[in-house]
């Protein structure tokens, strides 16, 4: 019988389903262990082959540790909020919990054959209300909530009213917000309800606030840092730019240095710990306070380098800083406005980007050196930041290149201000070697000494103090989407109240258009009913949440996905803990990973989890890269006018011929391209003509690329006739090969996308070559960290071991096995407890693609062997369960067990003694070069080896009858004979 895997794909479901064998309890007397994949957004273009990657690392580990003894939670859910299928809404009308439910059903069906073992009945879907009914009740918390820095915990916002009730806040010391004001107890007894709400909002974990956002225009909707990209959003690649709004923010900030710590106690790379901390972006200095000259308010900077204070030249800040209109004055007012304008077209990445030019304006104003008592200008430039710190910088040309461009731009002072500072005549010396000069109190001193003399001097003066900064901003968390969660909150006088809990889930409303309404609000805002519907004076928010506040506590209610009073219980919680392995992609690191442990330590803060992080170990798999095909179509022109009005496309090793810069005479590319037709493809003027429908004589050809479907290529050769029937985007275009009248296309390595039609659909690999063939594949492509492009060269090969291991069990036509009689022979069970070894080491250390070898050598080896020997077999079976589980549960139906082999099989124990060898092979060197091997037992001494060397044959004749003056035996190695 030969190797059907088809029939084998509906034997092994048919019979997990059957059996119900991956769902898992919350009770067990195994061990557990807790294994999840960032779960997916439910596109609709469903799964490419790129995709399954970690899913199926993931699948192998969560396989082994079941067949090694342990409780095994491996689920799997959806991540359903998002843009895309709001912009799907706004393009055809409908809506999007429709094209949610049907892409969720295409992504599990296409899961489904690929025989992932995820327990379906803890399925979570974020867009599901009894889903984000919890979103909501988080959200509720931490806008309860405060974080106190002296318990370094959060605790509820009603303790902190209480505390200002009785003494105000000079003695809190809380996270909050920079402008918080002071204020006793006496009057914040006298507040009104919007003052103190005002208030407590600089306090608050959520918050709402005035801020400077990144507002995408086309998306209607304001994006997080981490979703703007090069300037443009992530989603459609559109313009951004800055924007001050009111917004909903998480104060992620007051867990920076707990975020900073839990790193140390989490087994992930390096990498991606680096990427956090980068993040996260700690930093020790001081704040320093600039009077400015005119006005009753200073200007507040914090630094890193105090020390270069007295080398300050001009203070900077951010052209949308709140005091850039106060400032400037009239005579600078128009330069000011128009660099304002031009510096909200730009993303913060563009703008802190390092590079040799520097720009900036004048404002006209200055401010007062705070030791000095000299006038300072005051300039704002784009690479200043009003959301980074308090949105100034003290400027120090001699210390700080972009600074030293600066100055030598705009004419202003550079001061030395160390003796180790070199070639200021030329860049700036950021050096803290050396002692101090022209710094008045500080000169003479090191660098550490005037540090903490300037603090001192700054604190004892009111002018200043010492600061630890974090570089990370607080979380934006509203959305002017309609696909999200809506807050759970209404105004009222404009004071932002809460829902009862009782009331929620709050659902979305009905709309009439997604599109966002055009005025920075939400498409909510259109549905007056659902905004007007809890009385006269009340109205709801109509922002919805971000895409990661389902993610950022998701892997937590597969724990208990049907607990209706609360989240997660204590119990679920406290026997899964954590995610003990974490598989996903790099891209999550500053989004998704940070934003999660930051909620997961706040509801430890609250007792809820029992862990102070969400992930032990973390996994980052690569990414499968696609391989595009291009073909290249030629315009003839004429300045700018393109001559032809056909479309015609040239073979790849063509168009190196046809370039321009590759034609001596005056007509460019266009001459060669005549002089091939003619000369190859026996085209007249008249033909050529016609071929292009050309509307004159051509000056110059130019070469522009396409995409076409990968579908229609044979390794780099393009099938014209199928491209022409099927697309009709080239059914009337022309085709001209080459001289073997074969039409090539290039082949480039990028990114698996619809745009470059090169997306591989796995359902097409596994209906070609089965899934088991597939998900081994997968594993063989390279370690499961790296990036790879999609190659189905070697698939051949896999698919050749599959249907090679199959034959060991020499099954008839009726599919009856037929195994050997007696005890296995040693070479055999030495060929699969090496297996056993090597396949168990790579599980371990997630080398997926050298198991994958190991299991080709062992088949390899037994082939040869003939050998079909249950002993042998069955751990062979066994081992290969967690990479083929449709195979192997097919055979271990052959090896006459009932059940599944998930629930009956046993991991294989490496037994040693069968790796050791019986004997050695010696090589016999004489007089430094080898005439003779002998094997000889391996237990020989080293005088028994010398001995049986001496009376050798071929030993004795090379010896020609002299005696040696040395023998030395290296034990199990070699024997050297010195005559």
């Amino acid at each position: 019988m030969d190797y059907r895997f088809s029939e084998i794909e509906r034997f092994a479901a048919q019979k997990w389903a059957e059996h119900n064998i991956y769902k898992v309890e919350n009770n067990s007397p195994k061990p557990k262990f807790y294994v999840l994949d960032m779960f997916p957004y439910p596109s609709g273009a469903g799964l490419h082959v790129g995709h399954p990657l970690g899913y199926i690392a993931s699948d192998i580990f969560s396989r082994y540790k079941r067949l090694n003894g342990f409780n095994v939670l491996h689920p799997m859910g959806f991540d359903s909020f998002g843009l895309p299928a709001e912009q799907y809404a706004i393009q055809t009308g409908q809506h999007p919990a429709k094209t949610t439910k049907d892409n969720i059903a295409r992504y599990k069906e296409q899961l489904a054959k690929i025989g992932f073992s995820y327990d379906w009945s803890r399925e979570v879907v974020t867009s599901e209300p009894n889903y984000y009914k919890w979103t909501q009740w988080i959200f509720i918390q931490l806008f309860n909530s405060w974080y106190d820095k002296n318990a370094d915990k959060a605790r509820f916002i009603t303790e902190l009213e209480e505390i200002f009730r009785q003494n105000g806040n000079t003695t809190v010391k809380a996270a909050c917000s920079e402008n918080t004001p002071t204020f006793t107890a006496e009057e914040w007894n006298g507040f009104s309800e919007k003052e103190k709400s005002e208030c407590l909002m600089h306090y608050r974990l959520a918050y709402l606030a005035d801020s400077w956002v990144n507002w995408c225009e086309a998306l209607g909707t304001v994006l997080a840092n981490d979703e703007v990209v090069n300037g443009v959003s992530e989603r459609g690649g559109h313009p951004v730019e800055k924007k001050k709004m009111s917004q909903w923010f998480l104060r992620i900030t007051a867990y920076a240095e707990r975020l900073l710590k839990g790193l140390e106690t989490l087994e992930w790379s390096d990498s991606m710990k680096e990427m956090q901390r980068n993040w996260i972006g700690k930093s020790k200095g001081a704040m320093v306070s600039f009077a400015m000259k005119g006005h009753d308010f200073n200007i507040d900077v914090f630094t890193t380098r105090v020390d270069t204070i007295f080398g300050v030249t001009f203070l900077v800040i951010a052209p949308e800083h709140d005091f850039v209109k106060m400032i400037t004055t009239d005579e600078c007012a128009a330069d000011v406005d128009a660099y304002v304008k031009r510096a909200a077209s730009k993303s913060d990445i563009e703008r802190q980007a390092e590079a040799k030019e520097t720009s900036g304006q004048f404002t006209g104003a200055y401010v007062i050196h705070p030791f000095t008592g000299e006038e300072v200008p005051v300039f704002i430039a784009d690479y200043v930041l009003a959301g980074y710190g308090t949105g100034a910088v003290m400027a120090v040309p001699s210390g700080d290149q972009r600074d030293y461009l600066f100055a030598k731009k705009y004419h202003l002072p550079i001061i030395p201000i160390l003796d180790a500072q070199k070639d200021l005549e030329h860049q700036a010396d950021p050096t803290k070697e050396g002692t101090y000069i022209n710094s008045e109190f500080i000169n003479g001193k090191d660098y550490a000494t005037a540090t903490q003399m300037l603090i001192d001097a700054l604190e004892q003066r009111g002018i200043g103090y010492g600061k630890i900064q974090f570089r990370m901003r607080d979380a934006g968390f509203s959305r002017q989407r309609y696909w999200g969660e809506p807050f759970p909150v209404y105004y009222e006088n404009e004071i932002p109240k809460l829902l009862d809990i009782q009331h929620l889930p709050l659902e979305l409303p009905e709309v009439a258009s997604y599109k966002p309404a055009g005025n920075g609000e939400s498409p909510l805002s259109t549905a007056k009913d659902w905004v007007q519907a809890l009385g006269e004076g009340k109205t709801r928010e109509t922002d919805t949440m971000p895409a990661f506040a389902g993610s950022s506590w998701y892997f937590l209610r597969y724990m208990d996905p049907d607990n209706k009073d609360f989240f997660v219980s204590k119990e679920a919680q406290t026997y899964w803990q954590d995610v003990d392995l974490y598989i996903g992609g790099t891209e999550h690191a500053v989004g998704h990973l940070l934003y999660s442990r930051f909620w997961h330590k706040f509801f430890k803060d609250n007792g809820w989890v029992s862990t102070e992080e969400p992930f032990k170990k973390l996994v980052n798999q690569g990414m499968i890269g696609g391989v595009s095909k291009k073909i290249f179509y030629y315009n003839f022109m004429d300045g700018k006018e393109k001559l032809n009005q056909n479309d015609v496309y040239f073979s790849e090793d063509l168009f190196k011929i046809f370039s321009p810069d590759n034609s001596t005479n005056s007509g460019g590319g266009s001459n060669a391209v005549e002089n091939y037709l003619i000369n190859y493809k026996g085209f007249t003027q008249q033909q050529i003509i016609e071929l292009f429908n050309l509307k004159s004589k051509p000056v110059y050809s130019s070469i522009s690329p396409i995409y076409v479907d990968i579908k229609y290529v044979n390794g780099n050769e393009l099938d014209v006739k199928r491209l022409k029937k099927e697309c009709s985007q080239f059914a009337n275009a022309n085709f001209i090969t080459n001289k073997s009248d074969v039409f090539l296309c290039v082949s480039e390595n990028e990114k698996m996308s619809k745009s470059k039609l090169n997306v591989v659909n796995p359902d097409d690999v596994i209906a070609e070559f089965g899934a088991d063939c597939f998900r081994m594949f997968e594993m063989f492509l390279g370690p499961i960290e790296q990036h790879k492009p999609w190659d189905t060269q070697g698939i051949g090969g896999v698919s050749k071991f599959l249907a090679k291991l199959w034959r060991l069990f020499a099954m008839d036509e009726q599919g009856h096995p037929h195994f050997s009689d007696g005890s296995p022979d040693k070479d055999a069970l030495k060929t699969v407890h090496k297996a056993i070894k090597k396949v168990t080491e790579d599980i371990e250390r997630f080398s997926f693609n050298t198991a994958v070898s190991a299991f080709m050598i062992c088949v390899n080896d037994l082939s040869k062997n003939k050998t079909n020997h249950k002993d042998v077999l069955e751990p062979l079976v066994v081992l290969l369960a967690p990479f083929a589980p449709f195979t192997a549960e097919a055979l271990w139906e052959k090896l006459g067990h009932n059940g599944c082999i998930a629930a009956e099989g046993v991991w294989p124990t490496f037994n040693p003694t069968y790796l050791v060898e019986n004997t050695v092979n010696y090589p016999i060197s004489i007089n430094g070069k080898v005439r003779a091997k002998l094997d000889i037992a391996a237990q020989a001494t080293p005088k028994e080896v010398e001995e049986i060397v001496m009376k050798d044959d071929i030993v004795v004749k090379w010896l020609e009858g002299n005696t040696p003056k040395k023998v030395i035996v290296v034990p199990g190695r070699i024997v050297n004979i010195v005559l």
